[in-house]
């Protein structure tokens, strides 16, 4: 089996001694040619870092491995070896060198150094192949085991919500639509609308946008649950934060108020960053050094520092106070009747705060139907976690528990009430005070690598007009 007969160079480059004889397997990086032999620089993707490889003229196929060109696969057997060179430890003296697959120099699209992000995207399936998106992927994995790691060790239930639903969780309507009708010949009602209680549900259905009051359900009867796993976005946008297909992560907690959220949201980032320094520092480091000097000081900025809580009026007064004293200059003027936006998150975590905020108690105009409603009339118990560098990670609240206030919400914000009756179930029978937040998988991704395009972060993006591979 060649499973069983292969190391990993992750693991040979961990190596503490010289080994007569080991076996690799991966894709070739560069070749360079002496008159005697040759040195090939091999990587398997499982790190950012290559092996060295001898290959002596004395080989029996030499002749078809100086062939050998970036992009072609191989196993090689040999002794690893202490290397004379700097900056490496171990080499391999092959014995054998066996070819799988050429890749054509003239065909194979990653030979130059240095290619755009951009030009990448339109070879999405092979930029796996490159140390950025490689890195990209190990960092991925990582985050994704520390998410599930993090709620597990708390006595969370992870919990698969439905990807088809009936309901708006935003109530903004930017949702794709699933049917089965054909659309050449779509059925009317006699009013000539669409009838679609002849499509596949019966009724109008989408791709979730959040997997939220699904989830609010079960947090109502076992406790604390998450739920990790793609969401749908039809939004027009072309900004290098948006995407129409992207993951999220949602926990919800019964018995939880806006202290007891606010506490899980910072410890939650603290403990994301910390995992991945303990197990792909090596990519952390790739991508401090290519991507964004400074990466790995800003991370450790955040998971020492004390997460700084302001309501967002508080929030308002400093940012007005910055402008008002020329400290700053805003394009967009700051105000209680104003959401903020990046410029404003990043002056208050960069300049004012120099630490991670939670931002809290939002206007009410500007936040979803279902947060708890403060007595002031005014602001309801949203929370944004604001860090340096990205602005806000995670997005939640306190969700409004009462049956009287939510129904009244619901009114305000121009919604079907028809649509949320099994929501409204829940405050009818044994309601309690709950909370839960949501945060951008490939968004905690970019804070965590310095890549600057969520297109960057998903191995085949999903953007208004992109649909590829």
């Amino acid at each position: 089996m060649i499973r069983k007969q292969r190391t990993k160079i992750k693991d040979v480059l961990a190596s503490e001694k010289p080994v007569d004889s080991i076996t690799v397997m991966g894709w070739v990086r560069t070749k360079r040619d002496s008159k005697d032999f040759s040195f090939v620089e091999l990587n398997d993707g499982s790190t950012p870092k290559n092996i060295q490889i001898i290959a002596e003229g004395s080989l029996k196929n030499y002749e078809e491995v100086k062939k050998l060109t970036t992009g072609a696969s191989v196993k090689v057997v040999g002794a690893l070896v202490e290397s004379p060179a700097s900056g490496q430890k171990f080499e391999i003296k092959a014995k054998e060198i066996e070819i799988f697959c050429f890749a054509d120099p003239m065909e194979y699209p990653l030979q130059k150094k240095g290619i755009p992000f951009e030009k990448l995207r339109e070879v999405a399936h092979l930029r796996p192949r490159t140390n950025t998106f490689a890195a990209m992927a190990r960092v991925r994995h990582h985050v994704a085991m520390a998410i599930h790691k993090f709620f597990d060790d708390r006595g969370f239930v992870y919990v698969h919500t439905p990807i088809i639903t009936g309901s708006d969780c935003e109530g903004a309507g930017e949702m794709f639509r699933v049917s089965t009708l054909d659309p050449e010949n779509l059925p009317k009602t006699k009013e000539g609308k669409v009838d679609y209680s002849k499509d596949f549900f019966g009724k109008p259905t989408y791709l979730t946008v959040s997997g939220q009051l699904d989830g609010e359900m079960f947090a109502l009867a076992v406790g604390d649950i998450y739920t990790f796993g793609p969401t749908f976005r039809a939004e027009n946008s072309n900004t290098s934060r948006h995407a129409s297909e992207f993951w999220m992560i949602e926990p919800e907690m019964a018995f939880y108020d806006l202290e007891d959220l606010m506490d899980l949201e910072e410890e939650f980032v603290r403990y994301i960053i910390q995992y991945c320094f303990d197990h792909c520092m090596d990519d952390l480091e790739f991508f401090d050094k290519w991507i964004e000097k400074g990466l790995i000081d800003a991370l450790k900025h955040v998971l020492e520092s004390k997460f700084a809580r302001v309501t967002y009026e508080e929030a308002t007064k400093i940012l007005e106070g910055a402008e008002k004293s020329g400290k700053t200059k805003f394009e967009v003027k700051p105000g209680w009747d104003v959401e903020m936006g990046a410029e404003h998150e990043r002056y208050l975590t960069e300049k004012h705060f120099k630490v991670p905020i939670i931002l809290h108690n939002f206007p009410k105009e500007f936040k979803a139907f279902y947060m708890y409603q403060n007595d002031d009339g005014k602001t309801l118990q949203g929370t944004d976690v604001l860090v340096p560098r990205i602005g806000e990670i995670t997005g939640g609240s306190v969700r409004e528990h009462r049956l009287d206030k939510l129904k009244a919400l619901i009114e305000e914000k121009n919604l079907d009430m028809k649509q949320y009756e099994w929501y409204l179930d829940t405050r009818k029978f044994g309601s309690v005070p709950h909370a839960g937040f949501g945060l951008g998988f490939e968004r905690l991704v970019m804070f965590l690598t310095g890549m600057k395009n969520i297109r960057d972060i998903i191995p085949f993006p999903r953007t208004p007009g992109n649909a590829e591979f």
